[in-house]
């Protein structure tokens, strides 16, 4: 398989956003999420291990390494708790081509008002929802932005399946920086400490599925 790219000129979105009202920041979301559903039409390479499989295994990586990498991040016992209450979901779940880092920050907004995607270097396959597991760069910007994207994505009829699972992806994705972040310095691991704590409010807890910022529509 490849692929063919072009330079797009414009600036960041995760810049653009915070100065735009918020029906504007909701129709650039919307447009965020339909331009990731074209991008899902791209089948999965043949002969992928199933989804369950492959997903299980990097959960079971993610917890293991977030118990050894000796910050504690308090509520982390919620999270590890929603997912494995939640591994079930992933049953029966479809592959395709993933972007592998969709969120505003690499998003370009051109001078003609057009949305860019940019940074295709950690493309991937498996379970489209899956990609929204890093809305939370999204949603710490605008959370207008990230409620565009998902009506976007599913032309304003969001199945309830999709929340659960959104949940499931975003707990494991950010148990999961916590270690990732180690490398990276102090700075980068209370960043990380700072988004899980938000996170963990946005679901109480995870007693629900449902992102407290979420809205079914564009902003008043």
């Amino acid at each position: 398989m490849y692929f063919l790219t072009t330079w797009i000129e414009g600036e960041g979105a995760e810049t653009v956003l915070p100065g735009l009202s918020s029906k504007e920041q909701y129709r650039f979301g919307v447009r965020a999420g339909e331009i990731l559903k074209m991008i899902h039409q791209i089948p999965a390479a043949k002969n992928q291990l199933s989804w369950p499989e492959r997903f299980n295994r990097k959960i079971d990586r993610n917890i293991t390494n977030y118990k050894a990498c000796g910050i504690h991040l308090r509520g982390a016992e919620k999270i590890i708790g929603y997912i494995e209450q939640n591994r079930y979901l992933l049953e029966n779940r479809p592959q395709c081509f993933q972007h592998g880092d969709y969120h505003a920050g690499n998003m370009i907004v051109t001078k003609s008002g057009e949305l860019g995607i940019i940074d295709f270097d950690r493309l991937d396959s498996g379970d489209p929802w899956e990609e929204f597991d890093r809305i939370t760069w999204c949603a710490g910007i605008s959370t207008a932005f990230a409620s565009g994207r998902i009506n976007g994505y599913f032309d304003h009829n969001v199945p309830v399946l999709f929340f659960r699972l959104m949940a499931l992806y975003i707990a494991s994705n950010q148990l999961s920086s916590i270690p990732w972040s180690i490398p990276y310095g102090q700075e980068e691991v209370r960043t990380m400490l700072r988004q899980a704590e938000d996170v963990l409010k946005w679901y109480g807890g995870f007693e629900t599925y449902m992102p407290k910022w979420y809205i079914s529509g564009p902003p008043e």
